[in-house]
């Protein structure tokens, strides 16, 4: 999907620089034609990419509107108040900040606000469906704080609050996260805040998979209780690749103060720019009827994969993802393999650990599946049903050629009468 002025940017770069302008038009070819089953990407509309492409991109505004380093903010300053305040009616927030380049750019700015090296974290572990900037070794989170993790349930692959409280009560975190980067189910973010509380600490949710649903009343919202709620913009929310940040009135200043100047230097004012226009799209009411298809393509995607025979992590879905645990019905299928030749069949999924995965995280026992991409093209149940059925003849085929081809052939026609 390109608009009349990105293909005119195309036709520049094809002027300036011939090298690069072929691997951009095989990416639209790509993106036109395949399936996205990638929970955490989407489809941006048009308007979104063209305030990304601006000339917003020109300019520095380190500091916040009103207060900046630099003269000629005053555009700035006018395009970051409208972000914010549309940020604010969209999840009824007390404060929000626009500028973290990402959500892991948001979750480090809150790190850098309420804790100290060495402080507890409590967090959804990494094995389980949580995210690396909630705790990974090798990421900030976990260089400089002291990560525990709680799991889910080994009886129904669900987090047991239960738990969290009685591991938050052994190690009195001073900051409990709940979200997750890979977790099918309806999180208790009153349960959280509650636990937090009661043992000092503060509660950050990180909602960057669930934001287009919180944002509709499709899932209940960490807002009212939460101290802070980060965010990506893209995923279900369908802006631009960016974060932001959330938080009650007491602590807007110094989370500002932590993602600049603690954190970021000049925010990306081309991608603030495109986040107030997916904010703006956000707010009219076919957005809701939008994130409802997104929840019934995903039941229709669940129900159909089950009834081919296959398991999914918890038994099912509860927003815009599922786990599929391929050793019941691909007993030798690895998730890389099931990754890669989906891929030739022209259906885009991503690898994935499974709670208590016995495969390394290079192979994996589990697929991620989710549908925002697929609902934006406009798919709808039926197809969802006859994806189940190609994942499922391609998977037990094992490669086989001529099934793949099969099966890329029936997609091609999928994107043909779904066109971006």
């Amino acid at each position: 999907m390109m608009s009349s002025r990105a293909s005119a940017r195309f036709e520049a770069i094809q002027a300036v620089d011939p090298e690069i302008y072929p691997i951009m038009q095989a990416e639209v070819r790509r993106q036109q034609s395949t399936l996205e089953l990638i929970a955490s990407e989407n489809h941006v509309s048009p308007a979104v990419l063209e305030a990304l492409g601006s000339v917003f991109t020109n300019k520095y505004a380190e500091g916040y509107p009103g207060k900046r380093y630099y003269g000629g903010c005053q555009n700035m300053d006018g395009v970051e108040d409208l972000a914010r305040a549309r940020a604010k009616q969209l999840f009824h927030s007390d404060h929000v900040n626009v500028q973290p380049h990402s959500g892991t750019q948001a979750n480090a700015a809150v790190y850098l606000a309420v804790l100290q090296p060495a402080d507890t974290i409590l967090s959804l572990s990494l094995a389980h469906g949580g995210h690396l900037s909630h705790g990974l070794k090798v990421n900030i989170s976990g260089l400089l704080y002291n990560v525990v993790p709680y799991e889910v349930d080994r009886a129904n692959e669900q987090i047991n609050m239960a738990e969290v409280r009685r591991l938050a009560r052994a190690h009195k975190p001073k900051l409990i996260l709940s979200g997750a980067s890979a977790y099918p189910r309806t999180l208790d973010f009153e349960g959280f805040s509650e636990i937090a509380h009661e043992v000092g600490g503060l509660h950050m949710a990180d909602i960057a998979h669930i934001a287009g649903l919180v944002a509709t009343g499709l899932h209940p919202s960490p807002i009212p209780n939460a101290d802070f709620v980060t965010t990506t913009t893209h995923k279900t929310l369908r802006g631009p690749r960016g974060g932001m940040i959330m938080c009650k009135e007491a602590h807007a200043k110094l989370l500002d103060s932590r993602v600049f100047p603690g954190s970021q230097g000049g925010p990306l004012m081309h991608c603030i720019a495109a986040k107030a226009v997916a904010f703006a799209e956000a707010l009219k009411p076919e957005f809701k009827a939008y994130q409802q298809q997104i929840l019934k393509n995903a039941q229709a995607l669940a129900e159909a994969l089950v009834a081919k025979g296959n398991r999914l992590v918890s038994g099912g879905t509860d927003n815009h993802l599922m786990l599929l645990d391929l050793r019941p019905a691909y007993p030798d299928v690895t998730g890389k393999q099931a990754e890669d030749w989906l891929g030739l069949a022209g259906i885009v999924v991503n690898k994935n650990m499974i709670p208590w995965d016995e495969r390394k995280p290079t192979q994996t026992s589990g697929l991620r599946l989710g549908t925002p991409a697929l609902t934006t093209r406009g798919l709808k149940e039926p197809e969802m049903r006859a994806i189940a059925g190609l994942i499922d003849r391609v998977l037990r085929a094992q490669g086989e050629p001529k099934v793949i081809e099969a099966a890329a052939a029936e997609v091609h026609s999928l994107c043909e009468q779904f066109p971006l």
